[in-house]
């Protein structure tokens, strides 16, 4: 019987996976049959070599050392997940956030992205077929103003961006697709979670209370697995949803609380 979803023959490119839903979906992707090159700024100790290029895809250098490694290792490609970001800004509200946090938020969470789409996605034009997966983030329109005000610009700049960019490739055979996660419970939203324990002087459970509120609630009554998060990107990286372009995915757990 022919599986649900394969991507079997398929070469794949994901970013920041090495970590949470990032780690969860090269797993995923390749237990799907697919060739999957992922890259971070570290190795750790338990990812190999193979399949894996160390790069710092905020610099120009690292975009391109890893452009280089898709040609050398996979030949091309038609997969690209951009699941890298996160936050290191400071809480305090936007007076707190100075030039060089507005940067690095941008430098994070928007430019790679970019670089990486201008140097891989003409390639998948030429060849009329390709998927590209942004990571974004509820964020982008359920910002909160005490931590994460630049952060949520820059996603919801990278949702602007993908939204244009899948008007131009769709059109050639390129889907452009944007999944928005809410809080994920991963190593790096337990990082925030002990980044305002040790800013507030409270505990940790404390500090997951605080994020709880600041999101308004979470319906479901917890955050989401980094698997959920991967099952969805490898749905949307299959000819399954081969009539799916254009449009945002959230997987928040009912988090934002407007249609």
């Amino acid at each position: 019987m022919t599986p649900f979803v394969t991507l079997q023959g398929r070469r794949a490119l994901v970013t920041g996976g090495t970590l949470g839903a990032g780690a969860a979906t090269v797993a995923l992707l390749r237990e799907l049959g697919a060739r999957v090159l992922t890259t971070a700024r570290h190795r750790p100790a338990d990812v190999t070599e193979d399949g894996f290029v160390q790069a710092d895809l905020t610099t120009h250098s690292g975009v391109q050392t890893v452009v280089d490694a898709v040609q050398q290792k996979l030949g091309g490609l038609d997969i690209l997940v951009n699941v890298l970001g996160g936050s290191s800004a400071p809480s305090g509200g936007f007076a707190a956030l100075g030039d060089t946090e507005w940067d690095k938020e941008f430098g994070l969470n928007l430019f790679p992205a970019v670089r990486l789409d201008r140097a891989l996605v003409p390639a998948m034009v030429a060849q009329g077929r390709g998927v590209v997966i942004h990571v974004t983030s509820i964020q982008n329109r359920l910002p909160l103003p005490e931590a994460t005000t630049a952060y949520a610009a820059a996603k919801a700049a990278l949702n602007t961006y993908s939204k244009s960019l899948s008007k131009e490739v769709s059109p050639k055979g390129v889907r452009v697709v944007r999944v928005s996660p809410g809080w994920i419970a991963s190593p790096n939203a337990n990082g925030l979670a002990m980044r305002i324990a040790e800013e507030a002087g409270i505990g940790y459970d404390e500090a997951v209370q605080v994020i709880m509120k600041s999101l308004g609630g979470i319906p479901l009554g917890r955050p989401a697995d980094p698997k959920e998060v991967a099952d969805l990107i490898a749905f949307l990286a299959s000819d399954r949803a081969s009539s799916i372009t254009g449009t945002e995915h959230v997987i928040d757990g009912g988090t934002v609380p407007t249609v």
